[in-house]
């Protein structure tokens, strides 16, 4: 099985900024942490390949 790519987790971190924009009024708390959370490891793999 191949591994979570850096192009998987902005697909991931797309979908879920899509997601939350169309439907502002929900409660959006456990996304919003996975939001974090995708956004820290792609800026680190960005490091890490800069």
């Amino acid at each position: 099985m191949d591994g979570t790519t850096t192009e998987d987790r902005r697909k991931e971190l797309k979908v879920l900024l899509t997601q939350m924009e169309a439907q502002p009024s929900r409660d959006w708390s456990t996304e919003r942490e996975r939001v974090a959370v995708l956004q820290k490891l792609i800026a680190a793999d960005e490091t890490a390949h800069a």
